[in-house]
């Protein structure tokens, strides 16, 4: 190629490429200011979060201890923020009807779910067509309290601790029994998984909840019984039950003297029950931010923690992602559980 045609080759490729240069430039400055405009709508709404009455979904009947932390946690944002968090119990299908409803609604803040480990890590495992998924459904917002399962047996039981217990399952396989709530339930899950972690076999009683299960324990219709603290404080302080050990990772302020089951001999040991709330997967990041400001400041509260304390609970805080990657963890974990021990749901 000569030199002139080289001149207008140079000439009409440059011609060629301007105005793809120019819509370039115009998509990448339309895309700057679409996510300016979505970044201003983002701040817009968490300043005048919230404007309306907030909507918190407890996915069980009143009186249990989710309904129990929920209603805590929302008077303590209806004080900060003047506007009243309604408590809407959707009980049915382990939690995952009202779970479902909070999923289906609109991003927007104003309809929270306070989850707990069933409905956010146990039911995926244990309901095979959930209607909602705990990881791209929703959008954590705050890691609310622990409720730590206590590890307790009929005083006729020979044994005074962990080791004794698992000694004794192993020279009588099959031969002692533990109850629980339920199939599925929190205390079916933490009995499955210490017997994962132990090697031994216990057999499995359901009821229908946990005080019957307490009161056949005391009973002597069973033997053994992983419970949240609250359902066998008293029990344990008039003598009717013995407790061995506590799940979670340090020792109850009310039970000092029974020890966790890591000190027991079996190390990382952790089956508490927790509580969480969650959002509409897409809502705003600084909404999101906003409630875990106010929850964590509400945990962080004297009279709260001596109400949670009441309960049986320990407040949890932390940022949202720490959340997000519990509930991840926790998953996982409960699903080796589920199938490990042949788990059915009720």
């Amino acid at each position: 190629m000569n030199k002139h045609n080289t001149s207008a080759f140079r000439l009409a490729t440059g011609m060629a490429l301007t105005p793809l240069i120019g819509m370039a430039l115009a998509l990448s400055s339309a895309q700057a200011q679409t996510s300016n405009v979505g970044a201003n709508a983002n701040l817009l709404a968490s300043s005048n979060y919230p404007s309306k009455p907030i909507r918190l979904v407890v996915p069980f009947t009143p009186g249990g201890s989710t309904d129990i932390l929920a209603r805590a946690i929302g008077q303590k944002l209806t004080e900060a923020w003047g506007q009243p968090v309604v408590i809407d119990n959707v009980p049915g299908a382990g939690g995952s009807l009202g779970a479902d409803k909070v999923a289906k609604a609109a991003a927007d803040g104003y309809t929270l779910l306070m989850g707990h480990i069933g409905t956010l890590a146990v039911n995926p495992s244990l309901y095979p067509n959930l209607p909602y998924d705990p990881v791209k459904s929703f959008a954590p917002v705050a890691w609310v309290a622990r409720v730590p399962n206590v590890l307790v047996v009929n005083p006729g039981v020979k044994a005074n601790n962990v080791k004794e217990l698992v000694a004794l399952a192993k020279a009588k396989p099959g031969q002692l029994n533990y109850g629980s709530g339920g199939n599925g339930s929190a205390a079916n899950l933490a009995t499955e998984y210490f017997k994962l972690q132990t090697g031994t076999s216990l057999l499995h009683i359901p009821y229908r909840g946990t005080a019957p299960a307490v009161t056949d324990l005391m009973g002597g219709q069973i033997q053994v019984l992983f419970t949240g603290a609250p359902a066998v404080i008293g029990q344990l302080k008039n003598g009717q039950l013995r407790a061995l050990a506590v799940s979670s990772p340090q020792r109850l302020a009310a039970l000092p003297d029974v020890p966790t089951i890591a000190e027991s001999g079996y190390k990382d040991f952790e089956a508490d029950q927790w509580y969480g709330m969650v959002a509409p997967a897409g809502t705003p990041a600084a909404i999101v931010s906003k409630l875990n400001a106010q929850i964590n400041q509400a945990l962080n509260s004297a009279e709260l923690k001596t109400r949670l304390s009441g309960e049986g609970a320990v407040a949890t805080f932390g940022t949202p992602e720490l959340f997000g990657q519990h509930i991840a963890r926790e998953i996982v974990r409960w699903r080796s559980v589920i199938q490990g021990g042949r788990v059915k749901a009720d």
